[in-house]
């Protein structure tokens, strides 16, 4: 066998070509990217990653087309609050991300 290396896809390098990908959003679903979660209290205690409350505001980043009963109220750039356990994480090019549906959303902030 020769010097040259070989590609061996493993499903893990596949996965992470897929991560590296953009992403669109399906029918009512809504891509959000969570506000940073507080690094110190008023007070000026910091606080480990441990404790911090997991943010319940963040920024749509994407929506998608909605439903054919249900369009879409909310559109990119927007703020929005939404539940504790809303949404599913996930991790693109190292930045973490919600996908929820547009029922998940309590409100728009302005």
């Amino acid at each position: 066998m020769s010097d040259d290396k070989l590609l061996e896809l493993t499903s893990y390098n596949l996965f992470k070509f897929c991560i590296n990908m953009s992403i669109k959003p399906l029918a009512d679903r809504v891509l959000v990217k969570p506000a940073a979660a507080e690094e110190k209290t008023v007070g000026g205690i910091i606080i480990p990653d441990t404790a911090k409350e997991k943010p319940l505001k963040g920024e749509v980043i994407s929506t998608g087309n909605g439903t054919k009963d249900e369009e879409m109220v909310v559109k990119a750039g927007d703020n929005v609050l939404y539940g504790k356990y809303a949404g599913t994480e996930i991790e693109l090019d190292g930045e973490k991300y919600l996908i929820m549906r547009q029922s998940d959303i309590l409100a728009i902030l302005s």
